[in-house]
């Protein structure tokens, strides 16, 4: 289990025990309690946020164990321009990705999304409509968004999708059930590009590179959440691509790691 989802099951008990001898008649020191919502609160709010610690759901960060090579993510697609950009680079090299699309821009470019699929890429959802206050949403929200997104994907590839990025990779408690209800598995990353409209490829690339090793599943964008600019990741594929090759890593696709 991980450490931090141990801590907040701890928390959660201790919780539900001073609750009950606060009902009891006996309640904490002000202070004491003040420093323990301040701290439950902290735990709560890391495990929202940070989807690496795993606090909610059981996400695959990295690789299993001793796993080679490193895995290409792409979210916030599909795009009529900066998608097909990002496929052309991938073939050049040689390798497969995995695009994590939002449903209802795949239901405004259904050819980008086939054609992600028609080159041999792994698709999986990012939600219908990428809600940014998603984890404020309660589980009827969670589950008529997701249901949609795959369900549009579905028509879209004649498949149903079996992964799933949150938005923005926020969780909570009711993230687990949900998925697992659609049958989703939850991806996260290790290494993020950083690659928003301001960031200069040069320094994508090179923090992307530096931060990789074997078993790292890499965060990029292939489009820019809203709007049509193209992020920086786009144009830093190639150098990002030959920066792995010369550091001895293979990109490989998240398939060989599921």
């Amino acid at each position: 289990m991980p450490p931090v989802r141990l801590a907040f099951y701890a928390l959660t008990i201790v919780a539900l025990g001073v609750s009950a001898r606060a009902v009891m008649g006996q309640p904490p020191p002000l202070g004491i309690l003040i420093a323990f919502s301040i701290i439950y609160a902290s735990v709560l709010l890391l495990g929202v946020l940070v989807l690496r610690l795993r606090v909610f759901v059981d996400a695959m960060i990295r690789g299993p164990r001793g796993a080679k090579g490193v895995v290409l993510t792409f979210d916030d697609g599909p795009d009529p321009d900066s998608t097909p950009q990002t496929l052309d680079a991938l073939d050049r090299a040689g390798v497969k990705a995995t695009f994590f699309v939002i449903a209802k821009k795949a239901e405004e470019h259904p050819d980008v999304v086939r054609d992600i699929a028609g080159r041999g890429h792994a698709i999986g959802l990012h939600s219908y409509a990428h809600d940014r206050l998603f984890a404020l949403r309660g589980p009827s929200r969670w589950r008529k968004d997701l249901r949609r997104g795959a369900r549009a994907l579905a028509e879209i590839t004649g498949e149903r999708p079996k992964l799933f990025r949150p938005p923005i990779g926020h969780t909570v408690p009711h993230t687990p059930r949900i998925v697992r209800e659609l049958g989703l598995r939850v991806i996260g990353w290790d290494v993020s590009a950083r690659d928003g409209i301001r960031a200069d490829p040069e320094d994508v690339a090179r923090r992307v590179v530096a931060s990789a090793s074997d078993g790292s599943i890499v965060l990029l964008h292939d489009a820019a959440e809203r709007g049509d600019h193209a992020p920086s990741g786009v144009a830093a594929l190639p150098a990002i691509l030959e920066g792995l090759k010369k550091k001895g890593l293979v990109v490989v696709p998240l398939s060989d790691w599921m």
